[in-house]
């Protein structure tokens, strides 16, 4: 079953669990401000995808402008990033939708029908 990290108030997330019912995949919807993956589970996540830990932020959200990440990301470490992401699932880029070893990160709708269905 995949594991779909969402922010219940996302549209993006909303249309990606529509698509998901939609085309019978099963998923197991996660509230990532609640459940947020912890740091070693983030690393395990993207171990053997070509994602890097850049690319888990969300880069449009408040939270990362509010902590000034664009001009601060350069200067942490992976360790880091991965802890600073898992202290607030806001940071994280959403929908994360996750199944062994097949990852997908903000919903679109190409990339979903050629990963999950």
């Amino acid at each position: 079953m995949i594991k779909f990290y969402q922010y219940p108030n996302c549209t993006t997330c909303k249309k990606a669990a529509k698509f998901l019912e939609e085309n019978g995949a099963s998923f197991e919807p996660i509230d990532i401000t609640q459940l947020t993956p912890t740091a070693k589970e983030l690393k395990d996540i993207i171990d053997g995808t070509d994602i890097t830990v850049n690319q888990l932020f969300n880069t449009r959200g408040a939270k990362y402008r509010e902590l000034g990440l664009k001009d601060k990301m350069n200067d942490l470490s992976d360790n880091e990033k991965f802890d600073l992401l898992a202290s607030d699932g806001m940071l994280i880029k959403r929908p994360l939708a996750v199944l062994g070893n097949k990852v997908t990160l903000g919903f679109k709708e190409d990339e979903y029908r050629q990963t999950w269905l």
